[in-house]
């Protein structure tokens, strides 16, 4: 099988193509490394047995004539590319927003033209400002103002999502959609805000972990590879075209609980120091308070369980 990962040299993306690739499939990337690293290509091409199998493009999904080449060539197309991170969101807010929607237009009028199925990685910033557990496929939406840019990211994947989803019932496009939780792992940076990558860097060097707000936000983190898996094999279930599936973990935990573990699993000396949101970002800041999902609905699809401990993911963290 011969599949087209966009966004394929970012974190995510590289883990996706590495799934494919150990199981014998030919990858083919289109990056712009605009969030994603060269070095990611690098890492898997150092395989000899994946390097056959792996073709990049460093260009970008409005390159039309690359996307449509791409396209046709391909069997399965998994459309990762989009702006990430709080940070970068908030300071290319316009960009981002333009990026996220034209960009997933861009991706479904061309797999539309060749009817090729496509999964649309959406994320579980769509849900807003939930404080129940666990967030379900189909709950209200609930977000905060305009004026708070942060909402600007969660309004445009949901964009992508109705987009995605009206090509599936008005032209019968082959549409799977995938909200990921928050995902961790190996070669995963801490440049856009992640916030595990980040606390281990500071613990690493001994330096404060630097908790946003009052540190009782929770999260479900889950470990990419179970991440990945998840996708290839969700990619596969006629059934679940035309339809969206939360992909997450089930361990929730603070966030200042979190930076604790990671001072414990990691043996720093770092204390934990509160610093305001406004601090941290801008006025245009506000976070989700819970985000825990529910996985009962993948589960019926597909055999999924993501058991890694997240002690023994921030271990393999620290020794990348």
């Amino acid at each position: 099988m011969k599949v087209l990962i966009t966004g394929g040299a970012g974190f995510i993306g590289s883990h996706l193509a590495e799934e494919y690739l150990k199981n014998g499939h030919e990858v083919y990337i289109i990056d712009d490394l605009s969030t994603g690293y060269i070095e990611n290509i690098h890492y898997l091409e150092k395989n000899e047995e994946y390097k056959k199998r792996l073709f990049f493009y460093h260009k970008s999904i409005f390159d039309e004539e690359t996307l449509l080449n791409l396209t046709g060539t391909c069997d399965r197309v998994f459309h990762l590319a989009a702006a990430v991170g709080v940070d970068y969101i908030l300071k290319n807010t316009l960009t981002s927003i333009e990026r996220n929607i034209h960009g997933t237009e861009e991706v479904l009028k061309m797999c539309g033209r060749f009817k090729k199925r496509v999964l649309i990685t959406s994320t579980s910033e769509v849900y807003g400002k939930h404080l129940h557990a666990p967030l379900v496929e189909d709950d209200n939406i609930i977000y905060g103002p305009p004026s708070k840019f942060r909402w600007s990211y969660a309004a445009s994947k949901l964009m992508d999502e109705f987009m995605a989803l009206g090509w599936h019932r008005q032209n019968n496009l082959s549409v799977i959609i995938t909200r990921l939780f928050n995902t961790i792992g190996p070669r995963q940076t801490s440049s856009y805000g992640m916030v595990l990558p980040r606390f281990v860097k500071q613990a690493l060097k001994n330096e404060p972990l630097t908790v946003y707000g009052d540190g009782n936000q929770t999260r479900t983190f889950t470990y990419v590879g179970d991440v990945v898996t998840a996708l290839r094999k969700i990619m596969e279930q006629d059934k679940a075209v035309g339809q969206i599936f939360n992909i997450g973990g089930t361990r929730e935990i603070s966030i200042l609980e979190l930076a604790k573990l990671v001072v414990q699993v990691t043996g720093s000396t770092s204390e934990i120091e509160m610093i305001s949101y406004d601090q941290a970002y801008t006025r245009d800041f506000e976070d989700m308070q819970r985000r825990v999902p529910s996985i009962e609905k993948i589960q019926k699809y597909i055999e999924y369980n993501p058991v890694i401990e997240l002690e023994d993911i921030i271990k393999e963290i620290v020794q990348e």
